[in-house]
């Protein structure tokens, strides 16, 4: 199986400081993700003065407005660009999902080697024609999204020049009731679009994003946070760094035991096959030229004499000398 692909999001979960920006980098290279991605935006092109927040928003920050709850949330593109050269010094990926056009022009400038698309913007055609105009790879979450949508969303990169194009399953609940979750919608995106699926999890735990993998998702995308308590919109659907640790853990051993799919004795497993399969032995003592019978032999460890697959062949012929009681059948 191809490498799993493990997006650590810290997302807006420095809370506005770059230094918490970098210490969740440290964190995402010291779990084994392959990437740590944020978001890049500016609030005043983001939302108007009406939008209102979420309900998980309002539960995490409290009464204010959607546009005064992103504006402390923001990084500067100068910040930005130091996270940037920060991560290739620390020896990461570094990502930003853009949510206006400002940012797609800035991030375009830095370097990254893909986009991607979160599930709010599938709908948004100016903003993925913008994005699939620059020819890079994306990779696009599908929360909230009909199959037409989905549909309709990856015409419109293929028409307008995108690179190779990954689909993630998601949904847009923080955090995800497991009962929503319906990881068998990824492999009919993967059916339906024959393009590599992967999973953006916002359930709790690691086990949902662990599963995913072991159903064919080949990247991975989890929010994560230096801590839960901590003042912010998405720390509470987020993991910690123990969990994110142990989540690419898990990806990395679900990756080795899928294997190739060829049933097979494998090379670890060879030595035991003498100690734990059978043989055909003598049940009691046999003269030579006796018939083997039901009654004169049997089936016992250890199984490097005659296997006891040759049972029929074995039952009606002549013993071609005396065996001892438990004695390894000759033929």
């Amino acid at each position: 199986m191809s490498h799993v692909y493990i997006i650590a999001e810290a997302g807006v979960n420095h809370n506005g400081s770059i230094e918490l920006a970098k210490e969740l980098v440290d964190i995402a290279k010291s779990s084994g993700a392959d990437c740590v991605k944020f978001q890049t935006f500016k609030s005043e092109n983001l939302v108007s003065n009406a939008a209102q927040k979420a309900e998980y928003q309002i539960r995490a920050t409290g009464d204010t407005s959607q546009k005064d709850m992103l504006k402390k949330l923001e990084l500067s593109y100068d910040e930005f660009l130091e996270l940037k050269n920060y991560c290739d010094k620390v020896g990461i990926c570094f990502l930003s999902t853009p949510f206006d056009f400002d940012s797609i022009a800035f991030l375009n400038m830095i370097d990254m080697p893909f986009w991607k698309i979160p599930s709010g913007e599938v709908t948004n055609f100016p903003y993925l024609i913008a994005l699939a105009k620059t020819g890079k790879p994306i990779i696009m979450s599908t929360g909230m999204c009909e199959m037409d949508e989905i549909e309709m969303a990856v015409h419109v990169l293929q028409e307008n020049g995108a690179g190779d194009i990954k689909l993630l399953h998601c949904n847009t609940e923080y955090p995800t009731p497991f009962e929503d979750v319906n990881l068998s919608a990824m492999i009919e995106m993967q059916k339906k679009f024959n393009v590599e699926i992967g999973y953006s999890d916002h359930t709790e735990g690691i086990e949902v994003a662990i599963a995913a993998v072991a159903l064919g998702a080949t990247v991975i995308e989890k929010h994560f946070t230096l801590s839960r308590e901590m003042e912010g919109p998405d720390h509470k659907a987020s993991i910690e760094p123990d969990g994110l640790a142990a989540m690419v853990s898990g990806i990395r051993n679900i990756e080795k035991a899928i294997g190739d799919g060829k049933k097979k004795v494998s090379a670890s497993e060879k030595k035991n096959k003498i100690i734990v399969r059978k043989s055909i032995v003598a049940g009691r003592k046999i003269k030579k030229g006796e018939i083997f019978t039901e009654e004169n032999i049997t089936v016992k460890r250890p199984g490097k004499g005659i296997s006891p697959i040759h049972w029929n062949k074995v039952l009606g012929s002549k013993a071609v000398r005396d065996f001892e009681k438990d004695e390894l059948i000759e033929q």
